[in-house]
């Protein structure tokens, strides 16, 4: 990802906790130079100073079989706002776009263990509906071993992290102010979002 030294993430950490927020993310795998993709829920955790990336493919997915033994590519990335000129200060500037994304290249390994795939599905009720845990586990054992064979159960050990914000970092202080305002106007809950982030992030500027 082409990222400029001023949109740089300040550190690992802030992605890290990027990803957890916006955990629903893109699994980029190429066979033959052909790309395929799957939107996926990521469990991100942070082991042994590593990034792991957790998550389950549906059995019949034919990228389950492709991750194996090849470089992976997940993107995480939400929030953004079309950004008018009309913000700018001189009428010799164009339309962009403000975002946030991260990229998390690493190598894949299969849960294949009926305990492995139990305990992946448990972290995963309780981090999206801690409250359905206990009606989880009073399901017959039949049926959860059931929807176990169905899924294809990994982890994704990241070995390159790419981090980007583009959020008005190379313009004025008064082009980021209209910015703001005008993005904190908006009905649109994703343009607020931006707006958060930039006004989080002017203390730093």
């Amino acid at each position: 990802m082409y990222i400029p030294s001023f949109n740089k993430f300040d550190n690992e950490q802030e992605a890290i906790s990027f990803m957890q927020r916006y955990s629903f993310a893109t699994i980029i795998t190429s066979v033959d130079d052909v790309p395929y993709a799957t939107h996926l829920p990521f469990l991100v955790q942070q082991r042994d100073d590593k990034i792991i990336l957790s998550s389950h493919f549906a059995k019949a997915n034919p990228q389950a079989v492709q991750i194996l033994d090849k470089r992976v590519l997940v993107i995480f990335t939400e929030p953004h706002a079309y950004i008018s000129p009309s913000n700018y200060e001189k009428k010799t500037n164009v339309p962009t776009w403000n975002y946030l994304a991260v990229h998390a290249y690493g190598k894949a390994e299969l849960l294949e263990d009926v305990e492995q795939k139990a305990n992946l599905l448990a972290h995963t009720i309780n981090t999206y509906e801690p409250a359905y845990i206990h009606q989880y586990e009073k399901l017959p054992e039949e049926y959860k071993h059931k929807m176990m064979k169905g899924i294809v159960a990994f982890e994704i050990t990241v070995n390159d992290l790419q981090a980007k914000k583009k959020l008005s970092q190379n313009r004025s202080e008064l082009e980021r102010e209209n910015i703001i305002n005008t993005l904190s106007k908006s009905t649109d809950t994703t343009e607020k979002e931006i707006a958060e982030y930039m006004k989080a992030m002017k203390p730093t500027l």
